[in-house]
């Protein structure tokens, strides 16, 4: 099997790429992968690091403004177009695939158009509950369309070809156990928060912890993992100047990433995050209730739908941005915790809405449509 992906700009269009590769070359030792990438994109780092090959075209979005710049933007975008198409037929003749699957971003755009135009089957990937512009430009020309949210559907073309995948998740995800991974984070009973807005970090997530962090300080009510992130690290001197010794607070697990990820995730009661599609599909395969704080500078405020798909199903509580405070923060966290059947509630209804078999859903559409 010869398989060509397409996907890219975000993590959250490259990982499921990464992961369907991987799931691929479990089932088929044989298969030959390559994947297609922005020539700036992260896809090119994640991608390598990941072991497999992967070719570049040049391609970006349009500019809304008309700024003199944006416009200069808008008009280099439509030459770029015009070539990446042309690059990715190529691309594609040369490494001749059975199928052509894209995951989003303006990367897959031009190849699977290409690939469509070429008679290679086709499908795509839509990760959240708010498709993106790639990928309902492209439903229609695409041998399936494959869903993480069933809700996605009504945003699409009525003619194009659905079927609900989930999205895919990380085994070790899957596999971590609450009760170990506790006793490895040297953690009790009391009721553990875990926190993060993403690996940049989102500075309203991190100023509203720090009202909460430093309460538990001094109460020691909850335990907290949280990660500031990358553009955070202003973060443990604000708690500092707020009187928090994180050194000498036990319960207070305070880093910049969280690179175990599957571990935290296991062991924590109750998660406070933005609403990325991938990390819902995590929450919702561990059962985990959460507090959702959709980032509201993405394209076409895909992570408020995202959100609402959650809170819709009495499986998790949204604070937006806008009203968020710390006070607001406390309040909601308390509330949760406090009630055991809530908790119960929002987790019962999240592991309702999890579907941990994406890959082998999406590999066995893979095996159909190449016949």
């Amino acid at each position: 099997m010869r398989v060509l992906l397409a996907g890219g700009g975000t993590a959250g269009h490259i990982n499921p790429a990464i992961a369907i590769a991987g799931y691929i070359k479990k089932m088929e030792k044989d298969a030959e992968i390559l994947f297609i990438g922005n020539k700036d994109g992260m896809e090119q780092r994640l991608v390598s690091q990941a072991g497999y090959d992967i070719k570049s075209v040049v391609i970006s979005g349009f500019k809304r403004s008309l700024k003199p710049k944006d416009i200069a933007h808008n008009i280099a975008t439509v030459e770029r177009a015009i070539v990446s198409k042309h690059d990715a037929k190529k691309i594609i003749k040369e490494f001749n695939p059975d199928i052509c699957i894209g995951t989003g971003g303006y990367v897959s755009g031009p190849v699977i158009l290409a690939a469509s135009r070429l008679k290679i089957p086709t499908i795509i990937h839509e990760q959240n509950a708010f498709p993106g512009v790639t990928n309902k430009m492209l439903a229609k020309n695409v041998d399936r369309v494959m869903l993480a949210i069933e809700d996605a559907k009504q945003h699409f073309d009525k003619r194009a070809h659905f079927v609900v995948t989930g999205n895919p998740i990380r085994t070790d995800i899957l596999t971590a156990d609450k009760n170990q991974s506790r006793k490895e984070l040297g953690l009790d009973d009391r009721p553990v928060v875990l926190s993060f807005g993403g690996s940049l970090g989102a500075k309203c997530i991190n100023k509203a912890m720090a009202a909460l962090i430093e309460r538990s300080a001094k109460d020691k009510r909850y335990q907290h993992i949280h990660a500031y992130g990358q553009q955070g690290t202003w973060f443990p001197d604000l708690v500092k100047q707020n009187g928090v010794k994180i050194e000498q607070s036990p319960n207070l697990d305070i880093r910049q990433y969280i690179n175990n990820m599957p571990t935290c995730l296991a062991a924590c009661d109750l998660v406070v995050c933005r609403a990325g599609a991938i990390t819902l599909s995590e929450v919702q395969a561990k059962g985990k209730p959460a507090v959702l704080i959709p980032s509201p500078y993405v394209a076409e405020n895909h992570q408020f739908h995202n959100a609402m798909a959650m809170v819709n199903k009495r499986a998790a509580a949204i604070l937006e941005e806008k009203d968020l405070t710390g006070e607001l923060l406390i309040k909601t966290v308390d509330s949760l915790l406090k009630d055991k059947s809530v908790l119960e509630e929002y987790s019962k209804n999240a592991a309702n809405m999890a579907i941990t078999d994406a890959n082998e859903r999406i590999y066995k559409i893979i095996k159909e449509i190449i016949g």
